[in-house]
This record gives C-alpha cells, structure tokens and sequence, in this order.
C-alpha cells in the first residue's frame, strides 16, 4: 500500500453556551468581525456581541460580504483591517463570511495580486503559516467552511469561483452555537442542510483512498436525513439545529477527500446567476445520480450507492434509485426544480457546462465525466 497522510480540522466548540465559552478564550484587542449587511440588519450581530461582551476585545465590524464572495470583498476587507489596527478575525455569517475572513487573514499581510495564492496557481505553498487568530462562528448549517482550510472567491478577470486552500487558513476555533441559526428562514436552513449532505455524499462517493472521510461522510449523511426536516420545520427545534451544525461540519471535514460533478455543476450557477451554493446543489444532484446510476459501474461503486439507499430506506426514504429518492426528500423540503424556474435558460447551458467542465471538482466523481455528460445533465435538470 503506497504511502498517505491524513488531517483533521480545527478545535470545535458546539452546543448551547459554546459563544459564551469563546468569550473564555479570546486574547486579542481588536477583531475585525466579518459578516454580510443581512445580519447586521436581522439584529444577529447584536446577538453574538453580546454574547462576546466578557471577551475583552472591541471588535470593528466589516459588513462588506456579497452571497457569493467576489475579489473586491477580500480587498476592502484587508484594507479595514489594517486601517483599524486588528489583531484578529472573527466571522459570523455563512461560507460567505468565513470564505472572505479566511482570504483577509492572508491577503492583509501579502503582496498583490490575489490570483497568485489560488490553487490554480499551487498558491497555498506562499500563504505564510504565520498568521493572526481567526475564530469562526457561522450561522448556517451548510458549508462546514468553519472547519475548513479552503476558501472560494469570485475573480474579476475571470468571473469564476476560485479555489484559496492552504492547511494555515483553518480557523482557530469553530463556534457551533445553535441558537445563532435559529432565524435562519425554511428555505435556507433546507438549501445549506442539502450544502451540507452534497458535501458527505460526494465525499463518500470520492474515488480516493480515506477510510476515516468515508466514517464521518456516512455519519454526517444520517444525521441529515435524521434531523434536517425537523429544523426546516421548526426554527426554534436547537436540538436539530445543532445536530444540522455538526453534520454541516463534518461534512467539510469529509471533503477534503474531494467532491464531484454536482459541485462542478453548481459552481457556475452561482457565480453566472447568483443561485445559493445549497440551492444549486440541490437543483442538480438528483440528474448527477441519475447519471451515475445508468452508467456501467463496478461491484464496489454500486455496493457504495448502495449503502447511501439504505440510509434513506432507515428513514422510511425509500425508492426506486438514489436519484429518486434525492428528488422526493428535496421536494418534500421544499426545493422547486427546474432551472427554468430559477431564472436560468436553456442559451445559458452550453457556457455553463464549459465552466463546469472547467471546474476541478468533477476528477474526483465516482465516475469520469465529459463535458457532453456534464452538458446533458445541465439539459436533464432545465
């Protein structure tokens, strides 16, 4: 067996009174909070400061994140930082905000141009490992960004997502504090808890050797199906909404196995139409399933579709093939198909499949993919 090397995140704090318990371990004098307009208006910054109020930091808040983080975010970003003399990050929010804080750690102290430290360019290797705290706090279940030591940003010469990796970008804490996603609306907490599946599925389904990834895919895919209908019926259920924060965080654990089409296939939605990243996934992981399911797969690919359908058959999710019973739980959470019905039309899905095709996720599937395949399954889910 040839040799491989595994890594597992950062200290994870989760539970009701985990906000209070950061508040224990914060050193620094001045954080640079980094969210979105959203949450300042909806009062939940108001809430995690003061529930910080025992830290001793000030904290200058940077509100500055677009749904789909762009450069100029991560530009203003640093620019505050600096102008405010910060010795720290601290994002609330979704991967928006921890993807944007994440590139600010670094950028605020390295050269121009940004593009140099993508993976594209093998840029983690010029991330220096000598950076300022960060502590991550989301308010969403769904992209695990808080534990994660990836981030994505749109790029203004190319108009793609583009990937920023580098193990000395994970977080020093992730605060998994329930109460903090409570508001989050039905639609959103079904879109980010189908993020956060997507992420243990196709990790799972990943062609690459990490027993331990599988473990924690696999469990982060039973804790979805166990509890995310309980926390999009519910706002206020914390008990699912913590467990959906967990699987949300494992789930990104899981990944750094790699993805697959469904993210290739989701990348260019969002940032050529501004879809949410878990809406998009949704919209296209019952087509993706449906053509894995109708290629010719080994004994070993079918055993693992396999196992993922008795997970939906102990929730009483049972059906004919994944890709069904993939499409009937998003229904049944709420989630409309149809690109179409997404402001996306059918001129659009040749250049979407080019940047699919394009995208890196898609050399890990569980089967190879063409652009055709992934041109076909764009016209399957129109």
């Amino acid at each position: 067996m040839s040799l491989n090397q595994f890594s597992f995140p950062t200290d994870i704090l989760h539970g009701e009174g985990a906000l209070a318990e950061l508040s224990n371990r914060i050193a620094e004098k001045k954080l640079m909070l980094v969210t979105d307009p959203g949450l300042v208006k909806a009062g939940v910054v108001e809430q995690a400061l003061a529930g910080l109020t025992d830290c001793g930091a000030a904290f200058e808040v940077f509100d500055g994140v677009h749904p789909n983080p762009i450069e100029a975010d991560v530009e203003m970003g640093a620019a505050f930082y600096n102008e405010h003399g910060c010795d720290g990050l601290l994002a609330l929010g979704g991967g928006s905000a921890m993807d944007v804080a994440k590139v600010i750690r670094f950028f605020a102290n390295h050269p121009a141009p940004l593009a140099q430290y993508s993976i594209l360019d093998n840029g983690g290797t010029k991330i220096s490992s000598e950076l300022p705290p960060f502590y991550a706090v989301p308010t969403t279940a769904g992209t695990g960004s808080e534990v994660g030591r990836g981030a994505v940003i749109t790029m203004r010469d190319t108009g793609r997502k583009t990937l920023f990796v580098s193990p000395p970008l994970m977080p020093t804490i992730a605060v998994l504090e329930p109460a903090l996603t409570a508001g989050l609306p039905p639609h959103l907490t079904a879109a980010t808890g189908i993020d956060a599946f997507t992420h243990c599925l196709e990790s799972y389904f990943a062609p690459v050797y990490h027993p331990m990834a599988d473990g924690v895919a696999l469990e982060g895919i039973r804790i979805c199906l166990a509890h995310l209908n309980a926390a999009v019926a519910d706002g206020q259920n914390l008990a699912a909404r913590a467990q959906m924060q967990m699987a949300a965080s494992m789930g990104a654990v899981a990944f750094q196995k790699d993805l697959g089409m469904v993210h290739s296939l989701a990348h260019p939605l969002s940032a050529r139409h501004g879809t949410h990243h878990g809406l998009a996934n949704a919209l296209m992981l019952p087509d993706s399933m449906a053509f894995i399911e109708a290629a010719e797969l080994t004994t070993e690919q079918r055993q693992r579709i396999q196992t993922i359908r008795t997970l939906f058959a102990e929730v009483g999710c049972a059906g004919d093939s994944l890709a069904g019973e993939t499409r009937a739980w998003f229904e049944e959470l709420g989630i409309q198909f149809g690109l179409q019905n997404h402001g996306i039309a059918a001129d659009d899905l040749a250049p979407l499949a080019d940047e699919a095709f394009a995208d890196p996720c898609h050399a890990t599937n569980l089967i190879p993919v063409t652009h055709g395949d992934l041109l076909a399954v764009y016209q399957n889910a129109l």
